[in-house]
């Protein structure tokens, strides 16, 4: 893995840096207080190529992999505009069809997830079930008559549903041999009889909007299913690797912003004759946010390599510690801007207030600091598992 990145990859930072400035903390704020997504934004990344860069170019991708996906969402995080959708629609659902989908799935999908004229949604976590991914109760069983699938069950906390064409579900199957439950992923078009949506009221300030979804007996014709049937926990944390990433990505960018807020107005304010930035007080811990941030791309870089190579179990440890690394950088890097704006940090003039909910995302979703702790107190080290 190389620990330098590449002309190319420096050439797309820096292209995705210029249109995430073109529109800015002020377009984003924007788009949140009027309730809306980041359409404009959006649909320009996905003319300019970014959206699809990671999926394959027979498909109207870029050729790229989730190394060049995870640059263009740490950039644009960087310009004050992130898509968090980007972690969801191109990394798990363009991934996951891209590897496992049948030719009808990905001639039907990928072109147009990375055109971004689609989107999809990704429902996983339930009420009862949280970190538990074995605690899954959505479960499909098959109409003898016909083939086709019905669902049922519950999903919470789904992103950006009601702008998604089709949600990627996970839900369960009954083995025949064994009679355990085993996941499988089905796309669930958004209009869909039985698949109901009612809207989470959220304090977190975003253009997306979080849902919890109902399927009740939702039927879906066979070609519903992705991949194959017994490949369930492949295909999943095929999804779930780049999210990790993804995520990372989502906090580093999130953090680059607050920090770059931070410093600039460290150079400028003075207080007894000098910039408040020449005081250690103020400089250090600023300095410290800024080494954990990189520390934290470093690991990202390493998980991306991985997993864009075909190591899914090396990208897997890499992926959960570089989520781990960068929503603590993030949220320390977040809570040191403010503190060096003071009140300033809480105003509407700077934008950072609102990141102060957003960081904690980062330390929260898709997999809590604690059961990523788990991950590698028992996977790599070896010690007894405690859950």
């Amino acid at each position: 893995m190389p620990v330098i990145e590449s002309e190319e990859h420096k050439a797309l930072r820096a292209a995705v840096s210029a249109l995430g400035h073109k529109y800015g903390r002020a377009y984003f704020t924007r788009t949140v207080e009027e309730g809306r997504p980041a359409t404009e934004l959006w649909s320009e990344a996905a003319k300019l190529g970014y959206l699809g860069v990671n999926l394959p170019e027979e498909h109207g991708g870029g050729g790229g992999g989730i190394a060049e996906l995870s640059i263009v969402l740490e950039e644009l995080g960087a310009a004050g505009c992130p898509l968090l959708l980007m972690v969801v629609s191109p990394a798990i659902c363009g991934t996951v069809i891209a590897r496992f989908g049948t030719d009808e799935q990905k001639r039907a999908w990928l072109p147009a997830l990375a055109d971004g004229t689609r989107i999809m949604a990704f429902g996983i976590t339930e009420p009862d079930a949280g970190s538990n991914s074995h605690r899954i109760t959505t479960t499909a069983r098959r109409d003898p008559a016909t083939g086709d699938w019905l669902l049922t069950g519950r999903k919470v906390f789904v992103s950006g549903v009601d702008i998604a064409d089709a949600t990627l579900i996970v839900g369960r199957t009954e083995d025949a041999r064994t009679g355990r439950l085993k996941p499988c992923l089905f796309i669930v078009p958004r209009d869909t009889p039985g698949f109901q949506r009612h809207r989470i009221d959220m304090e977190l300030s975003a253009s997306e909007k979080q849902f919890e979804l109902v399927l009740d007996d939702v039927r879906l014709p066979a070609d519903a299913l992705v991949g194959d049937e017994d490949a369930g926990l492949l295909q999943l944390f095929a999804g779930l690797n780049p999210e990790r990433v993804m995520t990372a990505a989502f906090a580093i960018g999130m953090g680059r912003f607050a920090l770059s807020r931070a410093v600039e107005y460290a150079r400028e304010r003075t207080v007894w004759k000098a910039p408040i930035g020449s005081h250690q007080a103020i400089a250090h811990p600023l300095a410290q946010a800024h080494i954990d941030l990189e520390l934290a791309r470093l690991m990202m870089q390493k998980a991306a390599h991985l997993y864009d190579a075909g190591d899914d179990v090396g990208a897997g440890e890499a992926a959960n510690m570089a989520k781990y690394a960068a929503g603590e950088a993030c949220v320390k890097a977040v809570d040191q801007a403010v503190h060096t704006l003071g009140g300033n940090g809480l105003t509407r003039e700077f934008g950072l207030a609102s990141l102060i909910t957003a960081a904690r995302v980062s330390r929260i979703a898709p997999v809590s600091r604690e059961m990523i702790l788990n991950y590698v107190s028992h996977q790599t080290l070896g010690l007894p598992k405690s859950y």
